[in-house]
């Protein structure tokens, strides 16, 4: 059997969103700034696409502009919205430990540029508190980013809350939401939203295609420059196709939403209370608040590498974190924020399971995991020095 449980990382490409890409390839292929009858097509389809996308969150089409997906999107946000402070002579920024590394490295960035960046500290559960974002804002705190679901433990975070404080301070709020949207309901009014980062490949839209929701009012520097393209921001004749595909893909996932979040949730619940079985096992994130289709566990004793292998010969595809890190040996910056230690950080698992799945394939995820786990414990010198540790506690 063959399972896919990183979904997390890219979802595969929806029938809807292939039927809409392949329309804007063969059919609507003028330049959406021609004239012509093509070119005005064009528009149309653009328009059409916009306001879907906007409809999904509850924004205006004026406020949303395409982008090449959540990278670029985070990093127009937060460059912008500093430009913007400094000008006013605000240049310190806030957000948290355990942001997605195209947000902690636009901040590092930004701090070599002379910006004072505030990075919260994220707690056992995995859950960023609002008063620590009240208490972190100064006069001079431009702007405060805290994505909204992590992508690694898939901990959702009190977004309206620190929405709120942030427009009862004055200072912009954007929000990493790649993870979020078309998985649980989005709101960007009700949400205190000023910015969102989102990415179509997250709910089976197309690789390369994003968008970033800037709330009316705020005038964000242009992106690129050049043409007249996203309301003069993002020069560029536009990803027709992929912005399509991408726009189908969340009009259906939001559509399916209720029915979804209910059937994976309970297929996650099932999958995490088999696995905790296992001994010397932790559950990474708080157990209600997190997404609908993340699981992510610590192992004591084995290599998140050689488990992932492990499963990958099984037929079962995962990830021990970010896929943006995965060739990295370094441990999970996220599990660091929240408290696990280096050696147990490295042995982590995430899987990441999405509507396509089904209870059959979760049967053998939990048929396959653990003898996998136990032959690589037998193997471990690490298991075989806690074993020792343990007998001598109970001597």
């Amino acid at each position: 059997m063959f399972v896919y449980a990183d979904n997390a990382a890219t979802t595969a490409l929806s029938e809807e969103a292939l039927s809409e890409m392949e329309r804007g390839l063969k059919e609507i292929y003028g330049n959406p700034s021609s004239l012509h009858f093509k070119g005005r097509e064009a528009e149309a389809a653009l328009k059409e696409a916009r306001e879907k996308v906007a409809s999904a969150v509850g924004a205006e089409p004026s406020e949303i502009y395409f982008t090449s997906g959540g990278s670029e999107s985070d990093n127009w946000a937060i460059k912008g919205a500093a430009k913007l402070g400094a000008a006013k002579g605000k240049r310190h920024l806030i957000t948290t430990a355990f942001e997605h590394h195209a947000v902690l490295h636009t901040m590092q960035s930004l701090e070599k540029e002379g910006f004072e960046v505030t990075y919260l500290p994220v707690h056992e559960n995995g859950i960023v508190r609002p008063e620590e974002v009240l208490n972190s804002i100064r006069e001079d705190t431009a702007l405060v980013s805290v994505m909204y679901a992590n992508n690694e433990i898939g901990t959702i975070q009190p977004i309206k809350e620190i929405g709120r404080i942030c427009r009862e301070k004055g200072v912009l709020f954007h929000t990493d939401a790649v993870q979020a949207v078309g998985h649980i309901p989005v709101d960007v009014r009700s949400d205190n939203t000023d910015m969102m980062s989102v990415s179509g490949h997250k709910f089976h839209g197309p690789k390369g295609t994003g968008f970033l929701y800037v709330r009316k009012g705020i005038r964000l520097p242009n992106l690129i420059e050049g043409g007249g393209q996203e309301q003069r921001r993002r020069a560029g004749t536009e990803n027709l196709a992929g912005i399509m595909g991408m726009s189908e893909a969340l009009r259906i996932a939001v559509r399916d939403m209720d029915e979804h979040m209910e059937r994976v949730s309970a297929m996650r619940d099932r999958l995490i209370s088999e696995i905790e079985k296992i001994p010397r096992v932790r559950l990474n994130g708080d157990r209600e608040r997190r997404l609908p289709g993340n699981i992510n566990f610590c192992f004591d004793g084995i290599e998140g590498e050689s488990l992932l292998l492990s499963l990958d010969l099984e037929g079962i595809c995962a990830s021990s974190g970010s896929a943006c890190t995965s060739g990295s040996l370094e441990p999970s910056h996220v599990l660091l924020a929240i408290g696990i230690p280096k050696e147990v950080a490295h042995g982590s698992l995430r899987l990441s399971i999405d509507a396509v799945n089904t209870d059959e394939e979760i049967d053998y995820i939990t048929e396959k995991l653990p003898p996998i786990v136990e032959r690589l414990r037998d193997m471990s010198p690490v298991w075989e020095e806690i074993i020792k540790e343990e007998r001598k506690i109970s001597a």
